[in-house]
Protein backbone atom coordinates (compact mmCIF):
# COMPACT_ATOMS: atom_id res chain seq x y z
CA UNK A 1 0.00 0.00 0.00
CA UNK A 2 1.27 3.45 -0.90
CA UNK A 3 0.53 6.65 1.00
CA UNK A 4 1.46 10.26 0.25
CA UNK A 5 0.57 13.54 2.02
CA UNK A 6 -2.72 14.86 3.37
CA UNK A 7 -5.09 16.01 0.65
CA UNK A 8 -7.46 18.96 0.74
CA UNK A 9 -11.14 18.77 -0.15
CA UNK A 10 -11.92 15.31 1.25
CA UNK A 11 -15.50 14.13 1.58
CA UNK A 12 -16.03 11.58 4.36
CA UNK A 13 -13.42 10.12 6.71
CA UNK A 14 -10.10 11.84 7.28
CA UNK A 15 -7.42 9.68 5.68
CA UNK A 16 -4.17 9.81 3.80
CA UNK A 17 -5.42 10.11 0.26
CA UNK A 18 -2.73 11.51 -2.03
CA UNK A 19 -2.34 15.11 -3.07
CA UNK A 20 -3.17 14.46 -6.68
CA UNK A 21 -1.94 15.62 -10.02
CA UNK A 22 -3.99 14.94 -13.12
CA UNK A 23 -3.54 12.12 -15.62
CA UNK A 24 -3.10 13.42 -19.17
CA UNK A 25 -5.38 12.56 -22.07
CA UNK A 26 -3.49 10.68 -24.80
CA UNK A 27 -5.90 9.68 -27.58
CA UNK A 28 -9.04 7.73 -28.29
CA UNK A 29 -10.61 5.28 -30.70
CA UNK A 30 -14.09 5.28 -32.19
CA UNK A 31 -15.29 1.74 -32.92
CA UNK A 32 -18.12 1.48 -35.48
CA UNK A 33 -21.51 0.52 -34.07
CA UNK A 34 -21.90 -2.37 -36.53
CA UNK A 35 -18.74 -4.13 -35.28
CA UNK A 36 -19.27 -7.85 -34.62
CA UNK A 37 -17.85 -9.88 -31.76
CA UNK A 38 -16.05 -13.23 -32.25
CA UNK A 39 -19.04 -15.47 -31.50
CA UNK A 40 -19.83 -16.06 -35.18
CA UNK A 41 -23.17 -14.29 -34.92
CA UNK A 42 -24.09 -11.82 -37.64
CA UNK A 43 -27.24 -10.12 -36.35
CA UNK A 44 -27.87 -7.53 -33.67
CA UNK A 45 -29.16 -10.18 -31.24
CA UNK A 46 -26.34 -12.71 -31.58
CA UNK A 47 -23.22 -10.94 -32.77
CA UNK A 48 -23.23 -7.14 -32.67
CA UNK A 49 -20.79 -5.67 -30.16
CA UNK A 50 -22.33 -4.24 -27.02
CA UNK A 51 -19.00 -2.65 -26.11
CA UNK A 52 -17.94 -1.77 -22.62
CA UNK A 53 -20.19 -2.10 -19.60
CA UNK A 54 -16.83 -2.71 -17.95
CA UNK A 55 -13.17 -3.04 -18.92
CA UNK A 56 -10.41 -5.08 -17.32
CA UNK A 57 -6.71 -5.42 -18.08
CA UNK A 58 -5.10 -8.59 -16.69
CA UNK A 59 -1.37 -7.79 -16.31
CA UNK A 60 -0.49 -11.41 -15.48
CA UNK A 61 -1.69 -12.61 -18.89
CA UNK A 62 -1.48 -9.25 -20.70
CA UNK A 63 -5.12 -9.54 -21.74
CA UNK A 64 -7.84 -6.94 -22.29
CA UNK A 65 -11.47 -7.80 -21.55
CA UNK A 66 -14.70 -5.91 -22.23
CA UNK A 67 -18.00 -7.18 -20.83
CA UNK A 68 -21.31 -6.50 -22.57
CA UNK A 69 -24.55 -6.10 -20.63
CA UNK A 70 -27.93 -7.89 -20.90
CA UNK A 71 -28.27 -7.38 -24.64
CA UNK A 72 -29.85 -5.19 -27.30
CA UNK A 73 -33.41 -5.74 -26.07
CA UNK A 74 -33.02 -3.93 -22.77
CA UNK A 75 -33.97 -7.13 -20.96
CA UNK A 76 -37.05 -7.82 -23.11
CA UNK A 77 -35.47 -9.99 -25.82
CA UNK A 78 -33.50 -13.23 -25.49
CA UNK A 79 -29.72 -12.71 -25.59
CA UNK A 80 -26.87 -15.02 -24.57
CA UNK A 81 -24.73 -12.86 -22.31
CA UNK A 82 -20.98 -12.74 -22.94
CA UNK A 83 -17.60 -11.12 -22.45
CA UNK A 84 -15.10 -10.24 -25.19
CA UNK A 85 -11.33 -10.54 -25.04
CA UNK A 86 -9.62 -8.06 -27.33
CA UNK A 87 -6.19 -6.91 -28.36
CA UNK A 88 -5.01 -3.34 -28.42
CA UNK A 89 -1.72 -1.87 -29.61
CA UNK A 90 -0.20 0.51 -27.05
CA UNK A 91 2.80 2.70 -27.79
CA UNK A 92 5.13 1.94 -24.86
CA UNK A 93 6.41 5.52 -24.72
CA UNK A 94 3.42 7.76 -25.48
CA UNK A 95 0.57 5.46 -24.47
CA UNK A 96 -1.22 6.00 -27.80
CA UNK A 97 -3.72 3.20 -28.43
CA UNK A 98 -4.63 1.73 -31.81
CA UNK A 99 -5.86 -1.39 -33.62
CA UNK A 100 -8.75 -2.61 -31.47
CA UNK A 101 -9.54 -6.23 -32.38
CA UNK A 102 -11.85 -8.80 -30.77
CA UNK A 103 -10.11 -12.18 -30.57
CA UNK A 104 -12.43 -14.23 -28.35
CA UNK A 105 -16.06 -14.11 -27.22
CA UNK A 106 -16.95 -16.16 -24.14
CA UNK A 107 -20.62 -16.99 -23.52
CA UNK A 108 -21.74 -17.40 -19.90
CA UNK A 109 -23.40 -20.78 -19.30
CA UNK A 110 -24.11 -23.58 -16.87
CA UNK A 111 -23.89 -26.81 -18.81
CA UNK A 112 -26.39 -26.60 -21.66
CA UNK A 113 -28.15 -23.54 -20.20
CA UNK A 114 -27.00 -20.05 -21.12
CA UNK A 115 -27.18 -17.09 -18.77
CA UNK A 116 -29.71 -14.95 -20.62
CA UNK A 117 -30.25 -11.20 -20.66
CA UNK A 118 -34.03 -11.56 -20.38
CA UNK A 119 -35.25 -9.77 -17.26
CA UNK A 120 -36.80 -12.01 -14.59
CA UNK A 121 -40.57 -12.12 -14.93
CA UNK A 122 -41.26 -11.16 -12.29
CA UNK A 123 -39.67 -12.97 -9.36
CA UNK A 124 -36.91 -15.38 -10.40
CA UNK A 125 -33.99 -12.99 -9.95
CA UNK A 126 -31.61 -15.80 -8.93
CA UNK A 127 -32.07 -18.01 -12.00
CA UNK A 128 -30.38 -17.68 -15.38
CA UNK A 129 -31.49 -14.07 -15.93
CA UNK A 130 -28.22 -12.14 -16.05
CA UNK A 131 -27.20 -8.54 -16.59
CA UNK A 132 -23.37 -8.42 -16.53
CA UNK A 133 -22.04 -5.00 -15.54
CA UNK A 134 -18.71 -5.44 -13.73
CA UNK A 135 -15.80 -7.75 -14.58
CA UNK A 136 -12.43 -8.83 -13.17
CA UNK A 137 -10.06 -11.76 -13.59
CA UNK A 138 -9.15 -13.61 -10.39
CA UNK A 139 -5.36 -13.67 -10.35
CA UNK A 140 -4.96 -16.88 -8.38
CA UNK A 141 -7.08 -19.02 -10.70
CA UNK A 142 -7.58 -16.99 -13.87
CA UNK A 143 -11.34 -17.40 -13.39
CA UNK A 144 -13.75 -14.69 -14.48
CA UNK A 145 -15.78 -12.86 -11.83
CA UNK A 146 -18.84 -10.92 -13.01
CA UNK A 147 -21.31 -8.69 -11.19
CA UNK A 148 -25.02 -8.99 -11.98
CA UNK A 149 -27.32 -5.98 -11.93
CA UNK A 150 -30.46 -8.10 -11.70
CA UNK A 151 -30.01 -10.22 -8.56
CA UNK A 152 -27.71 -8.50 -7.37
CA UNK A 153 -24.93 -11.06 -7.13
CA UNK A 154 -21.40 -12.05 -8.11
CA UNK A 155 -20.89 -15.13 -10.27
CA UNK A 156 -17.57 -16.88 -10.86
CA UNK A 157 -16.98 -18.56 -14.22
CA UNK A 158 -14.19 -20.65 -15.69
CA UNK A 159 -12.28 -19.08 -18.54
CA UNK A 160 -14.51 -20.91 -21.04
CA UNK A 161 -17.61 -19.29 -19.51
CA UNK A 162 -18.76 -22.32 -17.51
CA UNK A 163 -20.47 -21.54 -14.18
CA UNK A 164 -18.41 -22.34 -11.08
CA UNK A 165 -20.24 -20.74 -8.16
CA UNK A 166 -22.34 -17.83 -6.99
CA UNK A 167 -21.24 -15.59 -4.14
CA UNK A 168 -23.53 -14.75 -1.24
CA UNK A 169 -26.37 -12.33 -2.00
CA UNK A 170 -26.59 -10.06 1.08
CA UNK A 171 -30.07 -10.11 2.60
CA UNK A 172 -30.45 -6.33 2.57
CA UNK A 173 -29.81 -6.17 -1.19
CA UNK A 174 -32.43 -8.76 -2.20
CA UNK A 175 -35.30 -6.98 -4.04
CA UNK A 176 -38.63 -7.27 -2.26
CA UNK A 177 -42.16 -6.12 -2.92
CA UNK A 178 -44.00 -6.57 0.33
CA UNK A 179 -43.93 -10.28 1.14
CA UNK A 180 -42.55 -11.19 -2.30
CA UNK A 181 -38.82 -11.89 -2.09
CA UNK A 182 -36.48 -11.68 -5.13
CA UNK A 183 -39.10 -9.60 -6.89
CA UNK A 184 -38.04 -7.93 -10.12
CA UNK A 185 -40.67 -5.20 -9.99
CA UNK A 186 -40.70 -2.12 -12.17
CA UNK A 187 -41.55 1.27 -10.73
CA UNK A 188 -44.44 1.87 -13.17
CA UNK A 189 -47.02 -0.47 -11.66
CA UNK A 190 -47.86 -2.18 -8.38
CA UNK A 191 -46.61 -4.07 -6.49
CA UNK A 192 -43.80 -1.63 -5.81
CA UNK A 193 -40.37 -2.47 -4.45
CA UNK A 194 -40.12 -1.92 -0.71
CA UNK A 195 -36.59 -3.17 -0.01
CA UNK A 196 -33.38 -4.33 -1.67
CA UNK A 197 -31.66 -2.97 -4.73
CA UNK A 198 -33.48 -0.45 -6.90
CA UNK A 199 -34.79 -1.86 -10.19
CA UNK A 200 -32.10 -1.72 -12.90
CA UNK A 201 -29.67 -0.15 -10.40
CA UNK A 202 -27.97 -3.24 -8.98
CA UNK A 203 -24.29 -4.22 -8.87
CA UNK A 204 -22.50 -2.06 -11.42
CA UNK A 205 -18.83 -1.70 -10.47
CA UNK A 206 -16.44 -4.54 -9.58
CA UNK A 207 -12.82 -4.55 -8.38
CA UNK A 208 -10.36 -7.07 -7.00
CA UNK A 209 -7.72 -6.44 -4.32
CA UNK A 210 -4.12 -6.79 -5.54
CA UNK A 211 -3.65 -10.06 -3.64
CA UNK A 212 -6.97 -11.42 -4.90
CA UNK A 213 -8.33 -12.07 -1.41
CA UNK A 214 -11.23 -9.65 -1.66
CA UNK A 215 -13.67 -8.54 -4.32
CA UNK A 216 -15.50 -5.23 -4.08
CA UNK A 217 -18.82 -4.74 -5.85
CA UNK A 218 -20.63 -1.41 -5.98
CA UNK A 219 -24.34 -0.72 -6.42
CA UNK A 220 -25.15 1.82 -9.12
CA UNK A 221 -27.37 3.60 -6.59
CA UNK A 222 -28.42 2.98 -3.01
CA UNK A 223 -30.94 0.44 -1.76
CA UNK A 224 -34.65 1.20 -1.71
CA UNK A 225 -34.40 1.49 2.07
CA UNK A 226 -31.51 3.94 1.70
CA UNK A 227 -33.90 6.37 0.02
CA UNK A 228 -37.39 7.49 0.95
CA UNK A 229 -40.52 6.01 -0.56
CA UNK A 230 -44.26 5.66 -0.03
CA UNK A 231 -46.76 2.89 -0.71
CA UNK A 232 -47.67 4.62 -3.99
CA UNK A 233 -44.09 4.39 -5.19
CA UNK A 234 -43.13 8.00 -4.73
CA UNK A 235 -39.42 7.28 -4.43
CA UNK A 236 -36.48 9.60 -3.75
CA UNK A 237 -33.01 8.10 -4.12
CA UNK A 238 -30.42 8.31 -1.43
CA UNK A 239 -27.30 10.41 -1.88
CA UNK A 240 -25.43 7.27 -0.82
CA UNK A 241 -24.71 4.00 -2.52
CA UNK A 242 -22.83 0.97 -1.20
CA UNK A 243 -19.54 -0.83 -1.77
CA UNK A 244 -19.86 -4.53 -0.85
CA UNK A 245 -16.73 -6.39 0.23
CA UNK A 246 -16.52 -10.17 -0.45
CA UNK A 247 -14.07 -12.83 0.67
CA UNK A 248 -13.12 -14.59 -2.58
CA UNK A 249 -12.31 -17.85 -0.75
CA UNK A 250 -15.69 -18.24 0.95
CA UNK A 251 -17.77 -16.06 -1.38
CA UNK A 252 -19.28 -14.34 1.67
CA UNK A 253 -20.10 -10.64 1.96
CA UNK A 254 -17.98 -9.46 4.89
CA UNK A 255 -18.63 -5.69 4.96
CA UNK A 256 -20.47 -2.82 3.29
CA UNK A 257 -19.38 0.80 3.02
CA UNK A 258 -21.22 4.02 2.21
CA UNK A 259 -20.20 6.12 -0.79
CA UNK A 260 -21.68 9.62 -1.19
CA UNK A 261 -22.58 10.69 -4.72
CA UNK A 262 -22.02 14.27 -5.84
CA UNK A 263 -25.77 14.54 -6.51
CA UNK A 264 -28.79 12.44 -7.49
CA UNK A 265 -29.89 14.62 -10.40
CA UNK A 266 -30.07 13.51 -14.05
CA UNK A 267 -29.98 9.80 -13.19
CA UNK A 268 -26.58 10.08 -11.56
CA UNK A 269 -24.94 6.88 -10.29
CA UNK A 270 -21.68 4.97 -10.45
CA UNK A 271 -20.49 2.92 -13.42
CA UNK A 272 -17.09 1.45 -12.53
CA UNK A 273 -14.81 0.62 -9.61
CA UNK A 274 -11.04 -0.03 -9.92
CA UNK A 275 -8.67 -1.03 -7.09
CA UNK A 276 -5.43 0.92 -6.73
CA UNK A 277 -4.24 -0.94 -3.63
CA UNK A 278 -5.78 -2.65 -0.59
CA UNK A 279 -8.04 0.26 0.37
CA UNK A 280 -7.93 2.88 -2.39
CA UNK A 281 -10.03 2.85 -5.54
CA UNK A 282 -11.06 4.85 -8.57
CA UNK A 283 -14.83 5.32 -8.96
CA UNK A 284 -16.48 6.36 -12.23
CA UNK A 285 -19.55 8.47 -11.42
CA UNK A 286 -21.81 9.83 -14.17
CA UNK A 287 -25.21 11.20 -15.09
CA UNK A 288 -27.32 9.99 -18.03
CA UNK A 289 -26.82 12.97 -20.32
CA UNK A 290 -25.01 12.83 -23.65
CA UNK A 291 -25.18 11.11 -27.01
CA UNK A 292 -27.44 8.10 -26.68
CA UNK A 293 -30.44 9.68 -24.96
CA UNK A 294 -33.50 10.19 -27.22
CA UNK A 295 -33.41 13.99 -27.22
CA UNK A 296 -30.13 15.75 -28.01
CA UNK A 297 -31.26 18.70 -25.88
CA UNK A 298 -30.76 16.38 -22.90
CA UNK A 299 -27.08 16.19 -23.83
CA UNK A 300 -25.84 18.80 -21.36
CA UNK A 301 -24.50 19.11 -18.79
CA UNK A 302 -22.18 16.18 -19.45
CA UNK A 303 -21.06 14.98 -16.04
CA UNK A 304 -18.71 11.97 -16.27
CA UNK A 305 -15.98 11.97 -13.63
CA UNK A 306 -13.48 9.62 -12.02
CA UNK A 307 -12.77 10.08 -8.29
CA UNK A 308 -10.21 8.69 -5.85
CA UNK A 309 -11.59 7.13 -2.67
CA UNK A 310 -10.23 5.33 0.41
CA UNK A 311 -11.99 2.82 2.68
CA UNK A 312 -9.79 3.44 5.72
CA UNK A 313 -11.91 4.67 8.61
CA UNK A 314 -15.22 4.01 6.85
CA UNK A 315 -18.08 2.47 8.85
CA UNK A 316 -19.44 -0.99 8.07
CA UNK A 317 -23.04 -0.13 7.15
CA UNK A 318 -24.35 -3.66 6.57
CA UNK A 319 -27.31 -3.17 8.91
CA UNK A 320 -27.71 0.57 8.55
CA UNK A 321 -30.17 2.59 6.44
CA UNK A 322 -28.55 5.47 4.56
CA UNK A 323 -31.74 7.51 4.22
CA UNK A 324 -30.62 10.92 5.44
CA UNK A 325 -28.06 13.50 4.37
CA UNK A 326 -25.79 12.53 7.26
CA UNK A 327 -26.80 9.12 8.63
CA UNK A 328 -26.04 9.05 12.37
CA UNK A 329 -23.00 7.02 13.34
CA UNK A 330 -21.93 6.54 9.71
CA UNK A 331 -18.55 7.53 8.33
CA UNK A 332 -18.59 7.15 4.52
CA UNK A 333 -15.55 6.32 2.45
CA UNK A 334 -13.15 9.21 1.90
CA UNK A 335 -13.48 10.87 -1.48
CA UNK A 336 -11.23 13.51 -3.03
CA UNK A 337 -13.60 16.32 -3.95
CA UNK A 338 -11.73 17.25 -7.14
CA UNK A 339 -12.16 14.66 -9.88
CA UNK A 340 -9.08 12.73 -10.97
CA UNK A 341 -10.36 12.66 -14.58
CA UNK A 342 -13.17 14.53 -16.29
CA UNK A 343 -14.14 12.13 -19.08
CA UNK A 344 -16.32 14.75 -20.76
CA UNK A 345 -13.49 17.27 -21.02
CA UNK A 346 -11.89 15.92 -24.20
CA UNK A 347 -14.79 16.25 -26.62
CA UNK A 348 -12.53 17.93 -29.17
CA UNK A 349 -10.53 14.72 -29.46
CA UNK A 350 -10.61 12.90 -32.77
CA UNK A 351 -12.21 9.93 -31.03
CA UNK A 352 -15.37 11.97 -30.49
CA UNK A 353 -15.59 13.50 -33.96
CA UNK A 354 -18.08 10.75 -34.85
CA UNK A 355 -20.28 12.10 -32.05
CA UNK A 356 -20.08 15.70 -33.20
CA UNK A 357 -17.62 16.38 -30.36
CA UNK A 358 -20.33 15.69 -27.80
CA UNK A 359 -19.88 13.40 -24.81
CA UNK A 360 -21.30 9.87 -24.92
CA UNK A 361 -24.04 9.21 -22.40
CA UNK A 362 -22.65 6.01 -20.93
CA UNK A 363 -19.03 6.03 -19.85
CA UNK A 364 -19.06 2.67 -18.03
CA UNK A 365 -15.68 0.93 -18.42
CA UNK A 366 -12.46 1.84 -16.58
CA UNK A 367 -9.21 -0.04 -15.95
CA UNK A 368 -5.52 0.44 -15.26
CA UNK A 369 -3.60 -0.86 -18.26
CA UNK A 370 0.05 -1.77 -18.77
CA UNK A 371 2.97 0.15 -17.32
CA UNK A 372 4.72 2.32 -19.91
CA UNK A 373 8.44 2.69 -20.45
CA UNK A 374 8.73 5.79 -18.27
CA UNK A 375 7.06 4.05 -15.32
CA UNK A 376 3.65 5.65 -15.82
CA UNK A 377 0.45 3.66 -16.38
CA UNK A 378 -2.10 3.59 -19.14
CA UNK A 379 -5.66 4.26 -17.95
CA UNK A 380 -8.37 3.07 -20.32
CA UNK A 381 -11.98 4.30 -20.28
CA UNK A 382 -14.78 2.99 -22.49
CA UNK A 383 -18.43 3.54 -23.34
CA UNK A 384 -21.52 1.37 -23.53
CA UNK A 385 -23.64 2.22 -26.61
CA UNK A 386 -26.55 -0.15 -25.78
CA UNK A 387 -25.82 -1.94 -29.08
CA UNK A 388 -27.16 1.19 -30.85
CA UNK A 389 -30.63 -0.34 -30.63
CA UNK A 390 -33.91 0.54 -28.97
CA UNK A 391 -37.26 -1.25 -28.79
CA UNK A 392 -40.92 -0.47 -28.22
CA UNK A 393 -43.34 -1.96 -25.72
CA UNK A 394 -44.13 -4.80 -28.11
CA UNK A 395 -40.45 -5.83 -28.29
CA UNK A 396 -40.03 -4.57 -31.84
CA UNK A 397 -36.42 -3.45 -32.24
CA UNK A 398 -35.06 -0.46 -34.12
CA UNK A 399 -31.54 0.58 -35.07
CA UNK A 400 -30.48 3.93 -33.62
CA UNK A 401 -28.49 6.30 -35.84
CA UNK A 402 -26.90 9.62 -35.01
CA UNK A 403 -25.90 12.57 -37.20
CA UNK A 404 -22.86 14.31 -35.65
CA UNK A 405 -23.23 17.32 -37.92
CA UNK A 406 -26.74 18.25 -36.71
CA UNK A 407 -27.18 16.33 -33.46
CA UNK A 408 -30.25 14.55 -34.86
CA UNK A 409 -31.14 11.01 -33.78
CA UNK A 410 -32.92 8.52 -36.04
CA UNK A 411 -34.86 5.36 -35.28
CA UNK A 412 -35.01 2.88 -38.17
CA UNK A 413 -36.30 -0.62 -38.81
CA UNK A 414 -33.46 -3.10 -38.21
CA UNK A 415 -31.10 -3.30 -41.17
CA UNK A 416 -32.53 -0.38 -43.14
CA UNK A 417 -32.02 3.36 -43.37
CA UNK A 418 -35.01 4.05 -45.63
CA UNK A 419 -37.89 3.90 -43.15
CA UNK A 420 -36.72 6.10 -40.31
CA UNK A 421 -38.19 8.51 -37.80
CA UNK A 422 -35.87 11.40 -36.98
CA UNK A 423 -35.74 13.52 -33.82
CA UNK A 424 -33.81 16.72 -34.46
CA UNK A 425 -31.69 18.58 -31.95
CA UNK A 426 -34.71 20.64 -30.85
CA UNK A 427 -36.72 17.52 -30.05
CA UNK A 428 -39.00 17.79 -33.09
CA UNK A 429 -40.01 14.43 -34.62
CA UNK A 430 -40.63 13.83 -38.33
CA UNK A 431 -44.27 13.06 -39.13
CA UNK A 432 -43.43 10.78 -42.08
CA UNK A 433 -40.59 8.23 -42.42
CA UNK A 434 -37.47 9.48 -44.17
CA UNK A 435 -34.35 8.01 -45.79
CA UNK A 436 -31.16 8.84 -43.92
CA UNK A 437 -28.29 10.73 -45.49
CA UNK A 438 -24.72 9.44 -45.34
CA UNK A 439 -24.03 11.67 -42.31
CA UNK A 440 -25.85 9.17 -40.08
CA UNK A 441 -24.15 6.18 -38.47
CA UNK A 442 -24.90 3.73 -35.67
CA UNK A 443 -23.72 5.09 -32.32
CA UNK A 444 -20.10 3.91 -31.95
CA UNK A 445 -18.21 2.56 -28.99
CA UNK A 446 -15.42 4.77 -27.68
CA UNK A 447 -12.13 3.93 -25.97
CA UNK A 448 -9.97 6.72 -24.55
CA UNK A 449 -6.44 6.47 -23.19
CA UNK A 450 -4.94 8.50 -20.34
CA UNK A 451 -1.41 8.48 -19.02
CA UNK A 452 -1.08 8.49 -15.24
CA UNK A 453 2.10 8.64 -13.21
CA UNK A 454 2.38 6.75 -9.95
CA UNK A 455 2.14 10.15 -8.25
CA UNK A 456 -1.15 10.89 -10.03
CA UNK A 457 -2.60 7.74 -8.49
CA UNK A 458 -0.87 8.06 -5.12
CA UNK A 459 0.88 4.81 -5.90
CA UNK A 460 -0.49 1.69 -7.52
CA UNK A 461 -0.24 -2.02 -6.73
CA UNK A 462 -1.03 -4.23 -9.72
CA UNK A 463 -2.96 -7.50 -9.28
CA UNK A 464 -0.63 -10.41 -8.67
CA UNK A 465 -1.18 -14.18 -8.66
CA UNK A 466 -1.85 -15.41 -5.13
CA UNK A 467 0.51 -17.61 -3.09
CA UNK A 468 0.49 -21.38 -3.33
CA UNK A 469 -2.22 -23.01 -1.22
CA UNK A 470 -1.02 -24.56 2.04
CA UNK A 471 -0.75 -28.27 1.34
CA UNK A 472 1.87 -30.96 0.75
CA UNK A 473 4.91 -30.44 -1.49
CA UNK A 474 3.75 -32.90 -4.17
CA UNK A 475 0.33 -31.30 -4.44
CA UNK A 476 1.91 -27.85 -4.50
CA UNK A 477 4.18 -28.88 -7.37
CA UNK A 478 1.23 -30.28 -9.35
CA UNK A 479 -0.77 -27.11 -8.67
CA UNK A 480 2.14 -24.97 -9.86
CA UNK A 481 2.46 -27.00 -13.07
CA UNK A 482 -1.26 -26.64 -13.81
CA UNK A 483 -1.01 -22.89 -13.27
CA UNK A 484 1.94 -22.56 -15.66
CA UNK A 485 0.11 -24.62 -18.28
CA UNK A 486 -2.99 -22.47 -17.91
CA UNK A 487 -0.98 -19.28 -18.34
CA UNK A 488 0.77 -20.67 -21.45
CA UNK A 489 -2.59 -21.64 -23.00
CA UNK A 490 -4.04 -18.18 -22.44
CA UNK A 491 -0.99 -16.13 -23.35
Amino acid sequence: MHRAVWALGLVGAATLLPAQAAPTFVNGLTIPGNTLDASGGTTVNNGRMGFFSDLYYDPNRQEYWGVSDRGPGGGTISYNTRVNRFTLDVNPVSGVISNFNVVETVLFRNGSSNFNGLAPNPSDTLGFSFDPEGFVVLGRSGHLLVSDEYAPRLIEFARNGEFIRQYEVPTNTVPKAGADVNYNATTSAAPYLTAGRENNRGLEGLAISPDGKYAYAMLQNGLITDGTYTATDSFTRSLYTRILKYDTTTGLNVAQYAYKLDSISSGRGISALVALDDTRFMVLERNNRGVGVPNANLGTPWDKKVYLIDLIGATDVTGVALNSANPPGVTPVSKVAAALIDLAANTTAASLAALGNKAPEKWEGLTVGPQLSDGSYLLLAGTDNDYSVTQNGSNVQFDVYYDPTTGARAQCDLGTTSNCVVTNSNGNVTTTPVTLTSNYALIPGVLQAYKATSSDLGGYTAPVPGPLPVFGAAAALAWSRRLRQRIRRTA
